[in-house]
C-alpha cells in the first residue's frame, strides 16, 4: 500500500515542531478500522498537546476528531462496512493524517444529510456542548447563560443548542466583527471587547442577579470575573485556558458567600465513557439534522496544519477550523 501523509509532532513548543511526513499505513489489529479522512477538525486541545500542557509520547500525531470513509476492517469488527460514512472524536489522538487506524467503537455512522466537513467541525465541540448543557448543568428553558468566546467554534454550537433548549444567552466577543458573528448564532446580548466591564454589564443585563451558568474557555484572569458574574447557587464551568494558565483558586472564592458550584469538566474524559459517548453522539446527530452544528470558519490543506494552529492560538479565527487531506 502507498505511504500516507501524516503530521508528526517531534518536540514540545511552537508550530515548528510539526512536520509533514510520509509513512507506511498503520497495521490494522483486531477491532480496528482504517478511515480515509475527508476532513479533520482543529481544536485547542491540539495546541495543548503541542505545548506540553497535556503531554503526548513523542513523536506523536495530533488531532482528536475527523470524518471520512471506512476503507478497511480489522478482524472481529461488527457493525461497520467498507464504504461507510463515519465520524469520531476523542482518544486515541492521531487525526492529522490522510488516513488512520482507529477502534471501531469510536466511529459514528453519518447520515447522508450531514456533510463530512460539518461532522469534522462539530464532533468534539458537539460532545463538549452536550456535556456542558446536559451533564455539568442541565440547562432548562429560562436559564441565563454567559458564554465566553461566543463567536468561536464551540460558541457556535453552544449558543445554538442552548437557544434550542430555551435558554437566554449572554455572549462575550473580542471585537465588533466577532460580536456580529455571535449575534448571527442567536446570542441575546453581546459584551464586546477585552476591556469591557464584564461584571457590571452582566449585572445590568440580569437585574443585579448574575448569570445562572457561566461557561469559561478563556482561563487566565477571566475565571475570577466569571465567578463574579454568576448568581448565588449558580455554576461556573472552566473548560479551557486560551488566555493562559488558570491561577490557583482559593475555595473561599467559590463559597460560602457566593455559594457557587465550580466545575472543570473534560470532554476527553466524557468521550472516553463509552455509554456517555454513545448517548452524546446520538443527541448530537439529531440536533445537527435540525441545523445545529459548528460554523466552519476556515479550511487549510493538511500541509498547513502548523498555520492553522498558529491562527487559532493567536485568536485570528472565528468558527471551527478544518484540515483537508
Amino acid at each position: 500500500m502507498k505511504a500516507e501523509s501524516v503530521v508528526r509532532m517531534t518536540g514540545v513548543g511552537g508550530v515548528e515542531n510539526l512536520e509533514l511526513v510520509d509513512l507506511p499505513p498503520e497495521p490494522l489489529p483486531p477491532g480496528m478500522v482504517r478511515i480515509r479522512h475527508a476532513a479533520i477538525g482543529v481544536n485547542f486541545i491540539d495546541i495543548y498537546h503541542r505545548t506540553g500542557l497535556y503531554p503526548l509520547p513523542l513523536p506523536a500525531t495530533p488531532g482528536v476528531e475527523g470524518a471520512g470513509i471506512v476503507e478497511a476492517l480489522g478482524d472481529g469488527v461488527c457493525g461497520h462496512s467498507i464504504g461507510d460514512r463515519v465520524a469520531y472524536a476523542g482518544a486515541p489522538v492521531g487525526a492529522y493524517a490522510t488516513a488512520r487506524a482507529i477502534p471501531a467503537s469510536r466511529l459514528v455512522k453519518l447520515p447522508d444529510e450531514i456533510p463530512f466537513r460539518n461532522a469534522a467541525a462539530s464532533m468534539l465541540k458537539g460532545l463538549t456542548a452536550h456535556m456542558l448543557l446536559t451533564r455539568t448543568w442541565p440547562v432548562k428553558a429560562g436559564d441565563t447563560l454567559l458564554v465566553h468566546g461566543a463567536a468561536g467554534g464551540l460558541g457556535s454550537v453552544l449558543v445554538r443548542w442552548a437557544k434550542h433548549l430555551g435558554a437566554r444567552v449572554i455572549g462575550t466577543a473580542g471585537s465588533p466583527q466577532k460580536a456580529r458573528i455571535a449575534r448571527g448564532y442567536g446570542v441575546d446580548h453581546v459584551i464586546v471587547g477585552r476591556d469591557a466591564d464584564l461584571v457590571a454589564e452582566v449585572a445590568d443585563l440580569t437585574g443585579g442577579i448574575g448569570a445562572d451558568y457561566t461557561i469559561d474557555g478563556i482561563g487566565g484572569g477571566m475565571v475570577l470575573k466569571s465567578l463574579a458574574c454568576t448568581r448565588r447557587f449558580g455554576m461556573v464551568a472552566s473548560i479551557g485556558q486560551a488566555a493562559g494558565p488558570i491561577p490557583a483558586l482559593p475555595v473561599e472564592e467559590i463559597g460560602p458567600a457566593r455559594s457557587l458550584s465550580f466545575a472543570r469538566p473534560s470532554v476527553m474524559a466524557y468521550a472516553a465513557d463509552q455509554a456517555a459517548y454513545g448517548a452524546a453522539t446520538e443527541a448530537l446527530l439529531k440536533v445537527m439534522l435540525l441545523g445545529i452544528s459548528a460554523e466552519i470558519g476556515r479550511e487549510y490543506p493538511l500541509t498547513e496544519a502548523g498555520q492553522a494552529q498558529a491562527d487559532l492560538e493567536a485568536g485570528r479565527t472565528t468558527g471551527s477550523l478544518l484540515l483537508l487531506p
